[in-house]
């Protein structure tokens, strides 16, 4: 919703590889620092963790509503909520298991629907709100929402079981087991793919006329309400079909339809294509986590979008990235294959 507003009015004289380098640094951040915050929360500082991520996440929204220059929207939106984003993402994920002991996915899919709900919350209230208070108040009023929820989740979260002994940094030995290397691979290459229409599907609308700028800020939440149907059915099918068997066809599919963005031409088609992808994308975000559980049996050890804007800024036309998307989907599909093929062989009717 941001890359949008930013092309076009606070940061328009930025290119889009740079404004995309603010949410690609923020969804880095998220992985990136729980690699920390992963023995963190082993070492029995939960409620230390989600303290300092419900703090620093409103607060960012709250320096952003006061940035004029790029360098302060990237320290505020990509730096600061980035790494509060990365303090809740474990302890969010690592309580969930604690608390089911059948139907684990399907459980893991509900639970990240939430996110998709505020990505159709926050940019509607972003989009509905800056034409009548201005930019910086509506960010301040994301900030408030931010806050709301981030006290709610600090009431709420308990851990049911606190980890005994810590564990190491990194795990070396994870690296010579061949499915969890070509899952890390085929993850990497999924996620670089992800979010290429959701940064740009709305920028490329205005652009090629497809529909006007007040609609185009629609598209994203239309994406993230499908999405909500794609994070739990993927796994609701998983839990009975098996996790690689369904992330291998919610790639193939994605990867399909960000190819067939290219063919669309029309307001209708933009809407199909958001909604249908939105489902299909949203299995990325919860059949992750399942699949790295399913490839162990230790359960201690558990824990793009610049590319695609150099592209438009060097060619001005949004084929490249739409190709990047759509191959690259692809890729990852045949490498989920790979690991399919690897565990069971080309026995089509096997849970895996």
């Amino acid at each position: 919703m941001f890359q949008t507003y930013y092309e076009n009015a606070l940061l328009a004289q930025e290119s889009p590889s740079s404004i995309s380098w603010i949410g690609s640094t923020q969804a880095f951040l998220i992985l990136f620092v729980s690699i920390f915050s992963g023995p963190a929360y082993d070492a029995g500082h939960f409620r230390l963790l989600i303290c300092i991520g419900g703090f620093l996440i409103p607060f960012g929204f709250m320096m952003t509503s006061l940035c004029h220059h790029y360098w302060q929207v990237f320290l505020a939106q990509g730096i600061c909520i980035g790494i509060g984003n990365g303090c809740l993402f474990v302890p969010s994920v690592a309580i969930l298991p604690q608390y089911f002991t059948t139907h684990k996915a399907l459980a893991n899919g509900i639970a990240v629907s939430g996110s998709s709900i505020g990505g159709i919350i926050m940019p509607v209230v972003l989009r509905q709100l800056y034409p009548k208070i201005g930019f910086p108040w509506a960010v301040r009023v994301l900030g408030f929402l931010s806050l709301t929820t981030c006290l709610f989740s600090i009431i709420v979260m308990r851990p049911r079981i606190i980890p005994k002994h810590k564990r190491h940094l990194t795990d070396i030995g994870a690296f010579t087991e061949p499915p969890y290397l070509v899952l890390c691979v085929a993850l990497f290459f999924c996620f670089i793919a992800f979010y290429v229409p959701l940064y740009y599907v709305g920028i490329w609308a205005i652009r090629n006329q497809i529909t006007d700028v007040n609609f185009a800020f629609y598209l994203l939440p239309i994406m993230n309400a499908a999405s909500v149907v794609g994070r739990i059915l993927p796994t609701a099918i998983a839990d009975v079909g098996g996790v690689f068997n369904t992330l291998f066809s919610a790639t193939l599919i994605s990867g399909i339809l960000s190819l067939s963005w290219i063919a669309v031409k029309s307001k209708p088609g933009i809407i199909v294509f958001a909604v249908l992808y939105g489902i299909s994308s949203g299995a990325f975000v919860s059949l992750p986590a399942v699949a790295v559980h399913s490839l162990t049996t230790d359960m201690r050890k558990l824990v793009g979008t610049p590319v695609c804007g150099t592209i438009l800024n060097d060619t001005g036309k949004f084929l490249g990235l739409q190709l990047f998307s759509g191959f690259t989907l692809l890729f990852t599909s045949l490498l989920v294959l790979v690991i399919r093929t690897v565990r069971v062989g080309w026995k089509l009717k096997v849970k895996v």
